[in-house]
């Protein structure tokens, strides 16, 4: 099980960034910023970190709003199931670019690419984008692709 984050940059007209993975795993999907946490670091460390490396914005640890906790799991290969610390940010410094993994784009929610995205994003990215803050666990069926079950729930962040 491997400790993840996920970051979803959003501007003060309610646009959200997105990036569409160039490589590795979930390539050519749409997606928040984020990766795997490496040795010593901490959830918020490692979006920071990712943040940085993926699309050249600056952010500061208590920047980030926790707004999901999520249990990924992938029944046909075990070994790509993550836990993944999801969080909103508001503010940063920098300007966007492109970087070796990401090509990041503004979307309105409305506009955002879910024919493009995960599985599952259409249920609980709109609910996170609102602060409705949600634990859960997100099963993939043996395709890799189709969602199998997900059951989500709400939770206290700050109890968290």
């Amino acid at each position: 099980m491997r400790p993840t984050t996920l970051c979803f940059p959003v501007r003060s007209d309610g646009k959200v960034l997105l990036g569409r993975k160039k490589r590795g795993f979930g390539v050519s999907k749409w997606n928040g910023f984020g990766g795997k946490i490496e040795a010593g670091e901490t959830f918020l460390q490692c979006a920071v970190r990712e943040l940085q490396e993926e699309t050249g914005l600056v952010a500061s640890e208590e920047d980030f709003e926790l707004v999901g906790f999520l249990d990924f799991h992938f029944t046909a290969a075990p070994e790509l199931d993550h836990i993944g610390y999801v969080y909103i940010l508001r503010s940063w410094q920098g300007k966007v670019r492109e970087s070796e993994e990401m090509e990041p784009q503004w979307f309105a929610p409305e506009d955002f690419p879910y024919d493009e995205m995960w599985k599952g994003d259409r249920t609980w990215v709109p609910m996170v984008l609102k602060e409705d803050c949600v634990k859960g666990i997100i099963t993939f069926a043996a395709d890799g692709e189709t969602v199998e079950t997900m059951e989500l729930q709400p939770f206290n962040p700050h109890g968290f």
